[in-house]
């Protein structure tokens, strides 16, 4: 007999409460405590829930319209501190939430309030908006006792529910993509506001998973030579109260409610296999999806946010407390607080939550938001904690693209470079200093060169590979590449802060002119400026992220926090000028040439130290006479110029042995004058082929350079040459 049978056995018509109108009573069995959540076998469904400091908990069935709470069932059993139980009535379409009672002792730590309906944290598929109400609140708003008084107030009416699915889907010959890390180039979007406004996508598909798997929107992503789609999250999440009372939305997402629930305004039908299907559509074009993925905090905030979930079933657990004032909240997040991820059954929920989207979902990899909580233990962020472990030797975890923001608010919370092997991390310093270089700041040189090696200063160590930096310009928070050159304030009056939200430091220039200008010296040198961000990016050691809609020129009209924005502001405009089109068409063809260089895009880290072996160098530091920079030149603060040699022939492996890829020359101009740079001689060639110069809008002929030629270098401008031995008949007079 087996444990299923044998539990089987016992079968009892329960209802723990008489409610009206209801006619029949669901019949239970004892279930199992394995898996987490609502699970249907084929036969009925599985209930399990863990919480360790609750004493009973009811399961509360619900009409097809989620309208009529029908039956309250208390979950029989007991096991592993998880209460279960199984119904052989239920069917996958099912609506439901739970009712979890235990002491409301918020001193203690405990907040349980069986009058506030609870979302199951492993609910596959969450339906209806939350409506706001202080019923919401596990204590009654305006008592005089705060957060300490008890809310009788039943939330279901206000509350959304959670419905359970079958899994049961057709991939086909689908497969995961496995991109090696040398081929990435990450291209962050949101579901909603890719296709918000696209003429090819039906507007009931606007803003849906459907809508982004419209063949135009695919096949323009596929056309500009990304391999991976990164997406704000789609995790079921919250509008915050104060943001609906002023017409604005959570447009971000940064505000989860459930981790297995895609949001279901990204939904066009009422399936999730929608999901799956965009996921499919994406692997058919051999690209990557990637998710941004929030398991720092969640949308219950602190000691005076609502009762929906976890606070609900057991805050004592699944949230960090302060020690000495278990009333309160450790909030490393800034939100309000911070998951409890010390805690072994909160770590399973979030790696449980991970593998179903990596498996089930099938997606390939995932982007942490303010990830250094998630290596937090009590004593601070440690690379060797339990999450990050877990991950680390997860057969499929380990498997997939491990992106880290590596910030949070907390004491240590920046920990760029400071992840195990494995992982990457986006690499603000990057980002800083890319933009500080090319708006002219003073003694930007030694450092720009670092962050060209793919910042071998923070993640170099361990074994770790140049991938593990994710080098961007530009990302959701804060301003697009347009805005970055034409505004120096933000303009943030939309968000309804009086400006005072967002950053302030945010290294851009507007280049004489706030805003919009009809002059052209401003408006061409704003573009030129526009391709040296994206050559450098492109052209840098490491992984590339682009913004989407920065190939577009797209403006958020100086908004540099939009997180609120769903409009206008945020959707990106397909309505295309000239410049536009001229843009994207750069773009294409910046990324084509780094993917036909591998030697942008080393798997080790390239260093300026001197190969006795190969008798080379693999990377070399120029000055603008030709000659090589030295001490005196690297601390001139006024020193805006460069040229960096990258050797084909360079050790490509840990093998001692020499490459055959082609050598390059790259020379960065960020002074305002122009300057004429000396092209060096390099063994293995006779001539320079100038394969892209920021100071031309468009391709030109080919132009060739003989050894010892003087390049002149436009203001504030980048060109690419590539070494070559022979020269065509024809050639193009030198400039």
């Amino acid at each position: 007999m087996t444990t299923r049978d044998a539990l089987g056995d016992n079968e009892a018509s329960v209802a723990t409460e008489e409610t009206p109108g209801v006619l029949n009573r669901s019949r239970v069995r004892e279930g199992w405590p394995f898996p987490l959540g609502a699970t249907w076998d084929g036969l009925g469904v599985n209930f399990a829930l863990f919480s360790a400091h609750a004493t009973r908990v009811e399961l509360c069935l619900f009409d097809a319209d989620g309208q009529q709470e029908l039956e309250r069932i208390e979950l029989p059993e007991y096991t592993d501190e998880v209460w279960h139980g199984y119904l052989p009535d239920a069917r996958p379409g099912q609506l439901y939430g739970y009712r979890v009672y235990g002491p409301y002792a918020p001193t203690d730590g405990h907040r349980f309030n069986p009058n506030k309906l609870l979302l199951d944290p492993y609910a596959k598929q969450i339906v209806g908006e939350l409506q706001w109400d202080e019923a919401l609140f596990g204590y009654t708003i305006g008592d005089p006792e705060g957060d300490l008084s008890f809310d009788e107030r039943d939330s279901a009416p206000f509350m959304p529910r959670c419905r359970v699915v079958d899994p049961a889907f057709t991939w086909g010959r689908s497969r995961g993509i496995q991109l090696p890390w040398d081929h990435t180039i990450v291209y962050e979007t949101h579901v909603r506001g890719f296709t918000m406004r696209h003429p090819a996508v039906p507007a009931a598909l606007r803003g849906t998973f459907s809508g982004l798997m419209v063949n135009e929107v695919v096949d323009y992503i596929r056309s500009l030579g990304v391999s991976s789609v990164e997406l704000l999250p789609i995790h079921a999440f919250i509008d915050d109260q104060h943001l609906l009372e002023r017409g604005l939305r959570n447009y971000w997402g940064y505000n989860t409610l459930g981790f297995f629930a895609p949001h279901s305004r990204y939904l066009s039908g009422e399936s999730i296999n929608e999901v799956k299907q965009m996921v499919a559509r994406y692997h058919a074009a051999n690209l990557e999806v990637i998710l941004d993925v929030v398991y720092n905090h969640t949308a219950e905030g602190n000691e005076l946010g609502p009762t929906l979930s976890l606070k609900g079933i057991d805050n004592a657990t699944y949230y960090r407390l302060m020690p000495d004032e278990r009333r309160y909240y450790i909030d490393d997040t800034g939100t309000g607080n911070t998951v409890n991820l010390s805690h072994s059954r909160v770590l399973q929920m979030v790696t449980d939550s991970l593998r179903y989207w990596a498996t089930e979902m099938r997606v390939d990899g995932f982007r942490f938001d303010l990830a250094t909580i998630l290596g937090r233990e009590p004593h601070g962020f440690d690379e060797g904690g339990g999450f990050l472990d877990s991950c680390r030797q997860d057969p499929i975890l380990s498997q997939v693209k491990l992106i880290a923001e590596p910030w949070d608010c907390g004491p240590g919370g920046y920990q760029v470079g400071g992840f195990p092997p494995g992982w990457a991390e986006w690499n603000d310093r990057y980002r800083d200093n890319v933009r500080a270089f090319w708006k002219g700041d003073e003694g930007q040189l030694p450092e720009f060169a670092t962050r060209l090696m793919a910042s071998a200063d923070f993640f170099d160590r361990r074994g770790r590979r140049p991938f593990a930096s994710v080098n961007f310009v530009t990302a959701h928070d804060g301003y697009t590449l347009h805005d970055l050159v034409v505004y120096e304030e933000k303009h943030n009056e939309a968000n309804g802060e009086d400006n005072n939200d967002g950053h302030d430091n945010n290294l851009s220039w507007n280049h004489g002119v706030e805003g919009p200008t009809d002059d052209p010296e401003i408006q061409a040198l704003r573009l030129r400026q526009i391709r040296n961000f994206f050559a450098t990016l492109l052209f840098s050691q490491g992984t590339p992220m682009l913004l989407a809609g920065d190939e577009l020129l797209r403006t958020q009209q100086g908004n540099n926090n939009a997180y609120c924005q769903d409009n206008e502001i945020s959707w990106v405009d397909w309505n295309l000028g000239a410049d536009a089109h001229a843009m994207i068409d750069y773009v294409r063809q910046v990324i084509a040439l780094r993917m036909s260089y591998p030697i942008l895009r080393r798997g080790r880290f390239l260093s300026g130290e001197y190969n006795d072996q190969l008798g080379l160098r693999e990377v070399t530091w120029l000055a603008a006479d030709g000659e090589e920079m030295h001490v005196e030149r690297w601390e001139d603060p006024e020193a805006r110029t460069l040229g960096l040699l990258l050797d084909g022939r360079a050790q490509p492996s840990g093998i001692r042995r020499a490459g055959d890829d082609v050598t390059l020359l790259l020379l960065f101009n960020a002074h305002h004058e122009r300057v004429t740079f000396a092209l060096p001689v390099v063994a293995r060639g006779s001539h320079w082929l100038c394969r892209l110069d920021t100071s031309h809008a468009q391709d030109e002929a080919p132009v060739y350079r003989s050894f010892g030629d003087v390049h002149d270098m436009e203001g504030r401008s980048l060109t690419l040459l590539e070494l070559v031995q022979d020269v065509p008949g024809t050639v193009t007079p030198t400039r």
